[in-house]
Protein backbone atom coordinates (compact mmCIF):
# COMPACT_ATOMS: atom_id res chain seq x y z
CA UNK A 1 0.00 0.00 0.00
CA UNK A 2 1.70 3.72 -0.84
CA UNK A 3 1.10 6.53 0.81
CA UNK A 4 1.78 10.04 -0.93
CA UNK A 5 1.45 13.41 0.38
CA UNK A 6 2.41 15.16 -3.02
CA UNK A 7 3.03 18.94 -2.76
CA UNK A 8 2.65 18.95 0.91
CA UNK A 9 6.37 20.28 3.09
CA UNK A 10 8.03 17.38 5.12
CA UNK A 11 8.94 20.03 7.89
CA UNK A 12 5.01 18.82 9.22
CA UNK A 13 3.89 15.58 10.12
CA UNK A 14 -0.03 17.07 9.78
CA UNK A 15 -0.11 15.32 6.28
CA UNK A 16 -3.45 13.71 5.48
CA UNK A 17 -1.98 10.51 3.75
CA UNK A 18 0.89 10.67 6.79
CA UNK A 19 -1.56 10.46 9.64
CA UNK A 20 -3.24 7.97 7.38
CA UNK A 21 -0.40 5.86 7.73
CA UNK A 22 -0.08 6.02 11.52
CA UNK A 23 -3.17 5.20 12.67
CA UNK A 24 -3.34 2.08 10.33
CA UNK A 25 0.03 1.77 12.17
CA UNK A 26 -0.84 2.19 15.76
CA UNK A 27 -4.30 -0.11 14.80
CA UNK A 28 -2.10 -3.17 14.17
CA UNK A 29 -2.53 -3.22 10.37
CA UNK A 30 1.24 -2.56 9.03
CA UNK A 31 4.13 -4.35 9.88
CA UNK A 32 6.56 -2.85 7.23
CA UNK A 33 7.44 1.08 6.49
CA UNK A 34 9.52 1.32 3.30
CA UNK A 35 10.38 5.06 2.33
CA UNK A 36 12.67 6.40 -0.60
CA UNK A 37 14.97 8.34 1.47
CA UNK A 38 14.18 9.98 5.28
CA UNK A 39 13.89 13.56 4.10
CA UNK A 40 10.63 12.24 2.27
CA UNK A 41 9.68 10.47 5.72
CA UNK A 42 9.69 14.03 8.06
CA UNK A 43 12.16 17.18 7.66
CA UNK A 44 11.84 17.72 11.59
CA UNK A 45 14.29 16.04 13.40
CA UNK A 46 12.39 15.69 17.05
CA UNK A 47 9.62 13.48 16.09
CA UNK A 48 10.86 11.55 12.77
CA UNK A 49 13.37 10.53 16.01
CA UNK A 50 10.86 9.81 18.20
CA UNK A 51 8.97 7.50 15.65
CA UNK A 52 11.27 5.80 14.08
CA UNK A 53 13.24 4.84 17.20
CA UNK A 54 10.53 4.36 19.96
CA UNK A 55 7.60 4.16 18.31
CA UNK A 56 7.93 1.94 15.46
CA UNK A 57 9.99 -0.42 17.70
CA UNK A 58 7.67 -0.82 19.85
CA UNK A 59 4.39 -1.41 17.93
CA UNK A 60 6.70 -4.12 16.07
CA UNK A 61 7.28 -2.37 12.50
CA UNK A 62 10.10 -2.25 10.83
CA UNK A 63 11.14 0.92 9.00
CA UNK A 64 13.52 0.87 6.14
CA UNK A 65 14.81 4.05 4.26
CA UNK A 66 16.39 2.86 0.97
CA UNK A 67 18.61 5.62 0.12
CA UNK A 68 20.73 5.77 3.29
CA UNK A 69 20.22 1.52 3.88
CA UNK A 70 18.41 2.30 6.76
CA UNK A 71 16.90 -1.00 8.62
CA UNK A 72 15.58 -0.64 12.34
CA UNK A 73 15.16 -4.66 12.48
CA UNK A 74 18.58 -5.40 11.28
CA UNK A 75 20.21 -2.73 12.91
CA UNK A 76 21.02 -0.91 9.75
CA UNK A 77 22.11 2.66 9.54
CA UNK A 78 20.62 3.41 13.23
CA UNK A 79 23.29 5.05 14.38
CA UNK A 80 23.43 7.65 11.96
CA UNK A 81 19.96 7.96 11.88
CA UNK A 82 19.91 10.98 14.06
CA UNK A 83 22.52 12.60 12.08
CA UNK A 84 20.44 12.31 8.92
CA UNK A 85 17.40 13.59 10.39
CA UNK A 86 19.79 16.54 11.60
CA UNK A 87 21.00 17.18 7.92
CA UNK A 88 17.44 16.75 6.65
CA UNK A 89 15.98 19.73 9.07
CA UNK A 90 19.16 21.73 8.00
CA UNK A 91 18.58 21.85 4.72
CA UNK A 92 14.65 22.37 5.45
CA UNK A 93 15.68 25.84 7.47
CA UNK A 94 18.15 27.25 4.93
CA UNK A 95 15.47 26.11 1.82
CA UNK A 96 13.32 28.55 3.85
CA UNK A 97 15.43 30.84 4.16
CA UNK A 98 16.41 31.15 0.83
CA UNK A 99 12.48 31.26 -0.08
CA UNK A 100 12.31 34.32 2.23
CA UNK A 101 15.49 36.01 0.42
CA UNK A 102 13.92 34.87 -3.09
CA UNK A 103 10.41 36.96 -1.94
CA UNK A 104 12.81 39.56 -0.32
CA UNK A 105 14.78 39.94 -3.67
CA UNK A 106 11.54 40.43 -5.81
CA UNK A 107 9.46 42.70 -3.36
CA UNK A 108 12.46 45.03 -3.82
CA UNK A 109 12.29 45.01 -7.28
CA UNK A 110 8.94 46.09 -7.30
CA UNK A 111 7.48 42.72 -8.62
CA UNK A 112 4.35 41.30 -6.69
CA UNK A 113 5.28 38.44 -3.85
CA UNK A 114 1.80 36.76 -3.25
CA UNK A 115 0.85 34.15 -6.09
CA UNK A 116 -2.70 34.24 -5.44
CA UNK A 117 -5.24 35.77 -7.81
CA UNK A 118 -8.44 37.62 -6.17
CA UNK A 119 -11.69 37.33 -7.29
CA UNK A 120 -12.09 39.45 -10.56
CA UNK A 121 -8.67 39.08 -11.87
CA UNK A 122 -6.93 35.73 -13.82
CA UNK A 123 -3.33 35.64 -15.16
CA UNK A 124 -2.30 36.36 -18.32
CA UNK A 125 -1.75 32.95 -20.05
CA UNK A 126 1.50 34.63 -21.90
CA UNK A 127 3.04 36.02 -18.79
CA UNK A 128 2.14 34.52 -15.48
CA UNK A 129 3.52 37.64 -13.79
CA UNK A 130 0.71 39.70 -15.06
CA UNK A 131 -3.13 39.90 -13.96
CA UNK A 132 -5.88 40.38 -16.47
CA UNK A 133 -9.15 41.62 -15.58
CA UNK A 134 -12.04 38.79 -15.31
CA UNK A 135 -14.93 40.69 -17.19
CA UNK A 136 -17.85 38.57 -15.42
CA UNK A 137 -15.72 38.72 -12.27
CA UNK A 138 -14.95 42.17 -12.41
CA UNK A 139 -18.90 42.93 -13.00
CA UNK A 140 -19.76 41.11 -9.61
CA UNK A 141 -16.78 43.29 -7.48
CA UNK A 142 -18.02 46.47 -8.94
CA UNK A 143 -21.67 45.33 -7.81
CA UNK A 144 -20.14 44.75 -3.88
CA UNK A 145 -18.58 48.22 -3.92
CA UNK A 146 -21.40 49.44 -5.31
CA UNK A 147 -23.85 48.03 -2.82
CA UNK A 148 -21.50 48.88 -0.20
CA UNK A 149 -21.50 52.24 -1.04
CA UNK A 150 -25.05 52.49 -1.07
CA UNK A 151 -24.98 51.76 2.61
CA UNK A 152 -25.42 48.21 2.99
CA UNK A 153 -23.52 46.30 4.88
CA UNK A 154 -21.67 42.35 4.17
CA UNK A 155 -24.62 40.37 5.21
CA UNK A 156 -26.88 42.45 3.20
CA UNK A 157 -24.91 42.43 -0.14
CA UNK A 158 -24.55 38.59 0.51
CA UNK A 159 -28.46 38.09 0.88
CA UNK A 160 -28.49 40.35 -2.27
CA UNK A 161 -26.11 38.42 -4.42
CA UNK A 162 -27.61 35.19 -3.55
CA UNK A 163 -31.01 36.72 -4.41
CA UNK A 164 -30.25 37.45 -8.02
CA UNK A 165 -28.24 34.38 -7.94
CA UNK A 166 -24.45 35.23 -8.82
CA UNK A 167 -22.24 32.55 -8.65
CA UNK A 168 -19.73 32.74 -6.00
CA UNK A 169 -16.21 32.62 -6.40
CA UNK A 170 -15.37 28.48 -6.39
CA UNK A 171 -18.68 27.99 -8.35
CA UNK A 172 -17.66 30.60 -10.94
CA UNK A 173 -14.46 29.11 -11.34
CA UNK A 174 -15.98 25.42 -11.87
CA UNK A 175 -18.53 27.28 -14.29
CA UNK A 176 -15.29 28.66 -16.69
CA UNK A 177 -13.16 25.45 -16.17
CA UNK A 178 -10.68 27.10 -14.25
CA UNK A 179 -8.48 25.48 -11.30
CA UNK A 180 -9.11 26.37 -7.93
CA UNK A 181 -8.48 24.89 -4.33
CA UNK A 182 -11.72 25.65 -3.05
CA UNK A 183 -14.61 23.38 -2.79
CA UNK A 184 -17.95 24.15 -4.19
CA UNK A 185 -21.08 24.05 -1.77
CA UNK A 186 -24.14 22.25 -2.73
CA UNK A 187 -25.76 26.49 -3.13
CA UNK A 188 -23.43 28.05 -5.73
CA UNK A 189 -25.20 31.53 -4.82
CA UNK A 190 -24.70 31.34 -1.16
CA UNK A 191 -22.33 34.42 -0.54
CA UNK A 192 -20.62 34.40 2.69
CA UNK A 193 -20.68 37.54 4.58
CA UNK A 194 -16.17 36.74 5.09
CA UNK A 195 -15.81 36.74 1.56
CA UNK A 196 -17.44 39.83 0.46
CA UNK A 197 -15.23 41.31 3.78
CA UNK A 198 -12.18 39.62 2.08
CA UNK A 199 -13.40 41.48 -1.61
CA UNK A 200 -13.97 44.79 0.15
CA UNK A 201 -11.12 44.76 1.92
CA UNK A 202 -8.59 44.23 -0.96
CA UNK A 203 -6.54 46.84 -1.90
CA UNK A 204 -5.71 45.33 -4.96
CA UNK A 205 -8.58 46.08 -6.91
CA UNK A 206 -7.51 49.60 -7.04
CA UNK A 207 -4.38 47.84 -9.29
CA UNK A 208 -1.44 47.94 -7.09
CA UNK A 209 0.13 44.87 -5.68
CA UNK A 210 0.52 44.47 -1.59
CA UNK A 211 2.98 42.47 -0.46
CA UNK A 212 4.02 41.00 2.81
CA UNK A 213 0.07 40.94 4.57
CA UNK A 214 1.37 37.69 6.03
CA UNK A 215 3.87 35.43 7.32
CA UNK A 216 4.63 32.53 9.34
CA UNK A 217 5.86 32.01 12.55
CA UNK A 218 9.06 30.14 11.07
CA UNK A 219 9.51 27.16 8.21
CA UNK A 220 8.21 24.64 11.63
CA UNK A 221 5.63 26.23 12.26
CA UNK A 222 3.11 26.99 9.69
CA UNK A 223 0.74 29.54 11.74
CA UNK A 224 -0.57 32.34 9.76
CA UNK A 225 0.54 35.87 11.10
CA UNK A 226 -1.22 38.12 9.96
CA UNK A 227 1.17 41.81 9.78
CA UNK A 228 0.16 45.37 10.85
CA UNK A 229 -0.87 47.80 7.74
CA UNK A 230 2.26 50.06 8.27
CA UNK A 231 4.00 46.93 7.03
CA UNK A 232 2.40 46.32 4.05
CA UNK A 233 4.16 47.06 0.60
CA UNK A 234 2.30 48.88 -2.11
CA UNK A 235 3.66 49.13 -5.24
CA UNK A 236 0.71 50.79 -7.79
CA UNK A 237 0.11 50.33 -11.17
CA UNK A 238 0.52 46.32 -10.93
CA UNK A 239 -2.80 45.61 -13.06
CA UNK A 240 -5.53 47.37 -14.59
CA UNK A 241 -7.50 49.34 -11.49
CA UNK A 242 -11.34 47.60 -11.07
CA UNK A 243 -11.91 50.23 -8.53
CA UNK A 244 -10.75 53.11 -8.16
CA UNK A 245 -8.42 54.45 -5.19
CA UNK A 246 -11.01 57.18 -4.19
CA UNK A 247 -13.97 54.46 -3.97
CA UNK A 248 -11.90 51.92 -1.86
CA UNK A 249 -10.75 54.46 0.43
CA UNK A 250 -14.03 55.66 1.17
CA UNK A 251 -15.48 52.20 1.35
CA UNK A 252 -12.58 51.70 4.02
CA UNK A 253 -13.85 54.82 6.20
CA UNK A 254 -17.60 53.88 5.90
CA UNK A 255 -16.65 50.42 7.12
CA UNK A 256 -15.69 52.27 10.30
CA UNK A 257 -18.41 53.58 11.11
CA UNK A 258 -21.01 50.25 10.35
CA UNK A 259 -24.69 51.04 10.44
CA UNK A 260 -27.47 49.27 12.35
CA UNK A 261 -31.17 48.86 10.82
CA UNK A 262 -33.84 50.42 13.28
CA UNK A 263 -36.17 47.48 14.98
CA UNK A 264 -38.42 48.47 12.42
CA UNK A 265 -35.87 47.38 9.29
CA UNK A 266 -35.87 50.65 8.19
CA UNK A 267 -33.17 52.72 7.93
CA UNK A 268 -32.37 56.77 7.24
CA UNK A 269 -30.17 57.82 4.35
CA UNK A 270 -28.21 59.18 6.87
CA UNK A 271 -27.49 56.67 9.52
CA UNK A 272 -24.11 57.37 10.93
CA UNK A 273 -23.94 60.59 9.67
CA UNK A 274 -25.63 62.91 11.71
CA UNK A 275 -24.44 64.39 14.91
CA UNK A 276 -25.26 67.11 17.82
CA UNK A 277 -23.46 69.86 17.93
CA UNK A 278 -23.72 70.60 21.60
CA UNK A 279 -22.33 67.16 23.40
CA UNK A 280 -20.87 65.59 19.98
CA UNK A 281 -23.27 62.59 20.52
CA UNK A 282 -24.77 60.86 17.54
CA UNK A 283 -28.59 61.61 16.75
CA UNK A 284 -30.92 58.82 17.00
CA UNK A 285 -33.10 57.82 13.89
CA UNK A 286 -37.08 57.12 15.60
CA UNK A 287 -38.82 55.01 13.44
CA UNK A 288 -41.62 53.09 14.68
CA UNK A 289 -44.29 50.60 12.89
CA UNK A 290 -46.64 53.32 14.43
CA UNK A 291 -45.15 56.28 12.79
CA UNK A 292 -45.64 57.14 9.05
CA UNK A 293 -42.44 57.87 6.28
CA UNK A 294 -43.50 61.62 6.94
CA UNK A 295 -43.28 61.19 10.93
CA UNK A 296 -39.72 59.53 11.17
CA UNK A 297 -37.56 61.87 13.08
CA UNK A 298 -34.36 62.84 14.65
CA UNK A 299 -33.44 63.43 18.44
CA UNK A 300 -29.91 63.31 20.39
CA UNK A 301 -29.24 60.26 21.69
CA UNK A 302 -28.15 62.37 25.11
CA UNK A 303 -31.90 63.35 25.27
CA UNK A 304 -34.36 62.02 27.14
CA UNK A 305 -37.63 63.54 27.38
CA UNK A 306 -35.68 66.37 29.27
CA UNK A 307 -34.23 63.96 31.70
CA UNK A 308 -31.08 64.02 30.04
CA UNK A 309 -28.05 65.85 29.90
CA UNK A 310 -28.88 67.61 26.45
CA UNK A 311 -31.77 68.87 24.47
CA UNK A 312 -33.63 67.02 21.91
CA UNK A 313 -32.39 68.77 18.39
CA UNK A 314 -35.36 67.60 17.07
CA UNK A 315 -36.14 67.43 12.77
CA UNK A 316 -38.40 64.81 10.48
CA UNK A 317 -35.85 62.66 8.09
CA UNK A 318 -37.44 64.26 5.28
CA UNK A 319 -36.99 67.46 5.96
CA UNK A 320 -33.61 67.34 6.69
CA UNK A 321 -33.63 65.30 3.37
CA UNK A 322 -34.50 68.39 1.84
CA UNK A 323 -32.13 70.54 3.62
CA UNK A 324 -28.71 68.05 2.41
CA UNK A 325 -30.65 67.74 -1.31
CA UNK A 326 -30.59 71.63 -0.99
CA UNK A 327 -27.25 72.21 0.02
CA UNK A 328 -25.82 69.14 -2.48
CA UNK A 329 -27.52 71.02 -5.73
CA UNK A 330 -25.88 74.23 -4.52
CA UNK A 331 -22.30 72.97 -4.11
CA UNK A 332 -22.59 71.12 -7.47
CA UNK A 333 -23.89 74.02 -9.48
CA UNK A 334 -21.00 75.90 -7.94
CA UNK A 335 -18.44 73.52 -8.70
CA UNK A 336 -19.71 73.14 -12.03
CA UNK A 337 -20.02 76.84 -12.90
CA UNK A 338 -17.17 77.93 -11.20
CA UNK A 339 -14.51 75.49 -10.46
CA UNK A 340 -11.14 77.45 -10.26
CA UNK A 341 -13.13 79.75 -7.57
CA UNK A 342 -14.33 77.13 -5.78
CA UNK A 343 -10.34 75.64 -5.37
CA UNK A 344 -9.58 78.94 -5.19
CA UNK A 345 -11.57 79.63 -1.92
CA UNK A 346 -10.57 75.88 -0.09
CA UNK A 347 -6.67 76.23 -0.94
CA UNK A 348 -6.99 79.90 0.79
CA UNK A 349 -8.83 78.87 3.89
CA UNK A 350 -6.85 75.78 4.15
CA UNK A 351 -3.43 75.50 2.91
CA UNK A 352 -1.62 77.96 5.55
CA UNK A 353 -3.24 76.25 7.98
CA UNK A 354 -2.53 72.73 6.29
CA UNK A 355 1.23 73.64 5.33
CA UNK A 356 1.92 74.95 9.03
CA UNK A 357 0.74 72.04 10.97
CA UNK A 358 2.39 69.39 8.14
CA UNK A 359 5.28 71.20 9.22
CA UNK A 360 5.25 70.63 12.73
CA UNK A 361 3.59 67.03 12.69
CA UNK A 362 6.90 66.10 10.28
CA UNK A 363 9.52 68.08 12.70
CA UNK A 364 7.77 66.09 15.66
CA UNK A 365 8.00 62.70 13.97
CA UNK A 366 11.97 63.95 13.75
CA UNK A 367 12.18 65.29 16.94
CA UNK A 368 10.71 62.03 18.39
CA UNK A 369 12.48 59.52 16.58
CA UNK A 370 15.57 61.00 17.31
CA UNK A 371 15.04 61.00 21.09
CA UNK A 372 14.16 57.32 21.09
CA UNK A 373 17.37 56.82 19.29
CA UNK A 374 19.28 58.76 22.27
CA UNK A 375 17.55 57.05 25.09
CA UNK A 376 18.61 53.64 23.24
CA UNK A 377 22.30 54.66 23.39
CA UNK A 378 21.75 55.56 26.90
CA UNK A 379 20.15 52.56 28.23
CA UNK A 380 23.07 50.93 27.03
CA UNK A 381 25.41 53.09 29.27
CA UNK A 382 23.78 52.57 32.25
CA UNK A 383 23.89 48.87 31.47
CA UNK A 384 27.89 48.99 31.25
CA UNK A 385 28.01 51.38 34.06
CA UNK A 386 25.51 48.75 36.38
CA UNK A 387 28.05 46.34 34.77
CA UNK A 388 31.25 47.91 35.44
CA UNK A 389 29.96 48.50 39.29
CA UNK A 390 29.91 52.95 37.99
CA UNK A 391 26.17 52.58 39.25
CA UNK A 392 24.37 50.70 41.79
CA UNK A 393 20.86 48.79 41.07
CA UNK A 394 18.42 51.00 42.78
CA UNK A 395 19.64 53.82 40.73
CA UNK A 396 20.30 51.77 37.73
CA UNK A 397 16.37 50.23 38.27
CA UNK A 398 15.24 53.54 38.24
CA UNK A 399 16.77 55.35 35.41
CA UNK A 400 15.96 52.10 32.90
CA UNK A 401 12.64 52.67 34.35
CA UNK A 402 12.21 56.41 33.17
CA UNK A 403 14.14 55.82 30.41
CA UNK A 404 11.66 52.94 28.90
CA UNK A 405 8.55 55.13 30.09
CA UNK A 406 9.96 57.75 27.60
CA UNK A 407 10.39 55.90 24.91
CA UNK A 408 6.79 54.17 25.30
CA UNK A 409 5.12 57.65 25.63
CA UNK A 410 7.03 58.91 22.79
CA UNK A 411 6.15 56.00 20.48
CA UNK A 412 2.23 56.46 21.19
CA UNK A 413 3.00 60.28 19.99
CA UNK A 414 4.76 59.38 17.07
CA UNK A 415 2.37 56.83 15.66
CA UNK A 416 -0.58 59.68 16.34
CA UNK A 417 1.66 62.49 14.69
CA UNK A 418 1.83 60.05 12.12
CA UNK A 419 -1.85 59.13 11.82
CA UNK A 420 -2.37 62.84 11.45
CA UNK A 421 -0.06 62.91 8.29
CA UNK A 422 -1.88 60.03 6.53
CA UNK A 423 -4.97 62.31 7.28
CA UNK A 424 -3.99 64.40 4.70
CA UNK A 425 -2.91 62.30 2.31
CA UNK A 426 -6.77 60.87 2.45
CA UNK A 427 -8.32 64.04 1.97
CA UNK A 428 -6.40 64.66 -1.30
CA UNK A 429 -8.30 61.44 -2.25
CA UNK A 430 -11.36 62.30 -0.93
CA UNK A 431 -11.52 65.86 -2.63
CA UNK A 432 -10.30 64.06 -5.96
CA UNK A 433 -13.44 62.07 -5.29
CA UNK A 434 -16.06 64.49 -4.64
CA UNK A 435 -14.64 66.85 -7.37
CA UNK A 436 -15.69 63.56 -10.01
CA UNK A 437 -18.75 63.17 -7.97
CA UNK A 438 -19.85 66.83 -8.34
CA UNK A 439 -18.58 67.31 -12.01
CA UNK A 440 -21.14 64.11 -13.29
CA UNK A 441 -24.00 65.47 -11.55
CA UNK A 442 -26.61 66.49 -13.57
CA UNK A 443 -30.24 67.05 -11.72
CA UNK A 444 -30.89 65.73 -8.73
CA UNK A 445 -34.47 64.77 -8.09
CA UNK A 446 -33.84 62.76 -4.83
CA UNK A 447 -31.02 61.52 -2.78
CA UNK A 448 -29.22 58.06 -2.69
CA UNK A 449 -27.34 56.51 -0.47
CA UNK A 450 -24.33 56.36 -2.86
CA UNK A 451 -24.60 60.17 -3.07
CA UNK A 452 -24.98 60.79 0.74
CA UNK A 453 -22.24 57.97 1.66
CA UNK A 454 -19.73 59.81 -1.38
CA UNK A 455 -20.08 63.69 -0.85
CA UNK A 456 -20.97 63.98 2.95
CA UNK A 457 -19.15 63.50 6.06
CA UNK A 458 -21.02 64.67 8.78
CA UNK A 459 -24.35 66.37 9.45
CA UNK A 460 -24.82 68.95 12.48
CA UNK A 461 -28.12 69.38 13.99
CA UNK A 462 -28.65 72.17 16.39
CA UNK A 463 -31.37 72.56 18.46
CA UNK A 464 -34.70 74.06 17.68
CA UNK A 465 -34.98 78.07 17.82
CA UNK A 466 -38.32 79.38 18.77
CA UNK A 467 -37.46 82.95 19.71
CA UNK A 468 -39.34 84.46 16.32
CA UNK A 469 -42.52 82.72 17.08
CA UNK A 470 -41.67 79.77 14.68
CA UNK A 471 -39.41 76.21 14.73
CA UNK A 472 -36.38 77.24 13.44
CA UNK A 473 -33.66 74.48 13.10
CA UNK A 474 -30.00 75.23 11.98
CA UNK A 475 -28.17 72.44 9.99
CA UNK A 476 -24.71 72.03 9.13
CA UNK A 477 -23.80 69.85 6.28
CA UNK A 478 -20.03 68.85 6.24
CA UNK A 479 -19.00 67.75 3.04
CA UNK A 480 -15.80 65.18 2.21
CA UNK A 481 -12.13 66.49 2.62
CA UNK A 482 -13.97 70.16 2.30
CA UNK A 483 -15.97 70.64 5.43
CA UNK A 484 -18.57 73.55 5.39
CA UNK A 485 -18.96 75.28 2.25
CA UNK A 486 -20.66 78.84 2.27
CA UNK A 487 -21.54 79.59 -1.75
CA UNK A 488 -20.29 82.83 -2.32
CA UNK A 489 -22.70 85.94 -2.81
CA UNK A 490 -22.62 87.58 -6.95
CA UNK A 491 -20.30 90.08 -5.06
CA UNK A 492 -18.32 87.87 -3.84
CA UNK A 493 -17.97 85.71 -6.43
CA UNK A 494 -16.58 88.37 -8.91
CA UNK A 495 -14.33 89.45 -6.23
CA UNK A 496 -12.52 85.83 -5.70
CA UNK A 497 -12.63 85.28 -9.80
CA UNK A 498 -10.66 88.82 -9.86
CA UNK A 499 -8.16 87.49 -7.16
CA UNK A 500 -7.55 84.05 -9.23
CA UNK A 501 -6.78 85.62 -12.44
CA UNK A 502 -4.63 88.06 -10.50
CA UNK A 503 -2.68 85.23 -8.88
CA UNK A 504 -3.51 81.70 -10.73
CA UNK A 505 -0.57 79.81 -9.01
CA UNK A 506 -0.70 81.39 -5.70
CA UNK A 507 -3.27 79.22 -4.49
CA UNK A 508 -3.37 75.90 -5.08
CA UNK A 509 -5.24 73.00 -2.98
CA UNK A 510 -2.03 71.73 -1.56
CA UNK A 511 -1.76 68.26 0.42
Amino acid sequence: MFFVDDGISGTSFERSDFQHMQRMAEEGKICRIIVKDLSRFGREQVEAGRLTQIVYPSLGITFISIQENVNSTTGDGMEMLPFYNIFNEWYAAQTSKKIRAVWQSKAEHGKRVSATVPFGYMKNPDNKEQWLIDEPAADVVCKIYSLCLAGRGPLQIAKQLEKEHILIPSAYYESIGRKHAQKVPCDSCKWDQKTVVTILENRQYTGCAVNFKSTTVSYKVHKVIHNPTEEYQIIPNMQEPIISEEQWLRVQELRKHRRRLTATGRQSLFSGLVYCPDCGAKLHFCAAKSLKRNQEFWRCSNYKSGRGKCQIHYIRDISLEQIVLESIRSLADFVKCYESAFLYMLAKKTNLVRQTENKKLRLSVERGEKRIAEIDKLIEKVFEQNATGILSDERFSKLLQNYECEQKRLQTKIEEWKAALDDVGQKVTDLRLLLCTLREITEIKELTPTLVNTLIERIEVHNNDKSSGHCYVKVDVYFTAVGMVDIPTEQELLAILDEVQQNPQEFRFIA
